[in-house]
């Protein structure tokens, strides 16, 4: 299986702590997890792929943001919601302030640079790492068909399997009173899943291709901050949705949930370079550690971005 697209990498490095034993193959479809009949995304050929291919190819270029319903099969769903509530009480919770870029107030910037502009964040996040052997999520990011569909999407190649080994495939947990402020991803692309929705809110907003790699645009990412929702969309998943964002460009945030239900939300990452990791400030202000790799690697920056 192939798409045109797609460039040969090697997409299943087995990272620390994660032996690779998935019982996968880059040429065995997961089909009880993904819902293949109605989206045949192992069949780069298929009419219904192609079609699928382009759809979601136009509206990443359009809005920075796509979403395919149901993509995920009701069982697989249930499989990755019991896998969350076994490893709950290994979430790491957060309750700080963080401006969009994860990094330390400057003193010497003025007291309106977005850099020195913070939002109040309260969520958790269960780490990649610590994923069950058996897990659907370490399945579904392990299979290399997933990763040869992303780049056809992004119409981007090669695409690697994001390398950071806390934040490539975790779950996002928001409970009562959770919130996550705006902010811009480390890694250049998130594919997320919505496995359980909060009873309110969590809504996710987003303004597209806020900035690009060459250009900060402080300005607009101030003007967002201080309240101009001109540009502001906003997204309500569904579980089983997927949805492909470009998040290290696009400016995001979830809203408030309420409610005893908790958003659980599937998180695989992407990049376009096999070296990238997070800064260990970011990993430690999200993931709350940083592994010898994130400082062995903090040099290895796609782009010249604040974060």
């Amino acid at each position: 299986m192939r798409y045109p697209l797609f460039l040969e990498a090697d997409m299943n490095q087995i990272l620390p702590g994660h032996n690779g034993t998935t019982g996968y193959t880059s040429n065995h479809p997961p089909k009880h997890i993904i819902d293949l009949d109605r989206y045949p995304i192992d069949q780069p050929d298929h009419p219904d792929t192609r079609r699928l291919v382009n759809r979601l190819r136009g509206e990443l270029d359009d809005v920075g943001c796509a979403v395919i319903p149901e993509f995920i099969r009701p069982d697989s769903l249930a499989r990755m919601l019991s896998e969350a509530g076994r490893l709950m009480d290994k979430t790491h919770w957060t309750r700080e302030s963080h401006n969009p870029y994860f990094s330390g107030d400057d003193s010497s910037l003025p007291a309106t640079h977005p850099r020195r502009i913070f939002g109040d964040r309260y969520s958790g996040f269960i780490d990649s790492d610590i994923l069950e052997d058996t897990s659907d999520l370490r399945a579904v990011y392990d299979w290399d068909g997933l990763t040869q569909f992303v780049s056809a999407c992004l119409g981007v190649a090669p695409l690697y399997c994001w390398a950071d080994p806390l934040g490539r495939n975790p779950y996002g947990i928001m409970e009562d009173g959770s919130c996550f402020p705006w902010h811009f991803d480390g890694n250049e692309f998130t594919v997320s899943i919505l496995v359980q929705a909060a009873e309110e809110g969590g809504t996710f907003e987003y303004v597209p291709d806020l900035r690009n790699p060459g250009d900060e645009k402080f300005g607009e990412v101030g003007d967002v901050l201080k309240g101009n929702r001109q540009r502001v969309r906003t997204l309500d998943l569904r579980p089983g949705d997927l949805q492909l964002f470009k998040g290290r460009f696009s400016l995001h945030r979830v809203t408030e949930v309420t409610g005893a239900r908790k958003r659980i939300i599937a998180l695989p990452c992407y990049s376009k370079d096999p070296m990238y990791v997070n800064r260990p400030e970011h990993s430690k202000q999200v993931y709350g550690r940083a592994l010898p790799i994130h400082y062995e690697r903090q040099a290895c920056r796609p782009d010249t971005l604040s974060d």
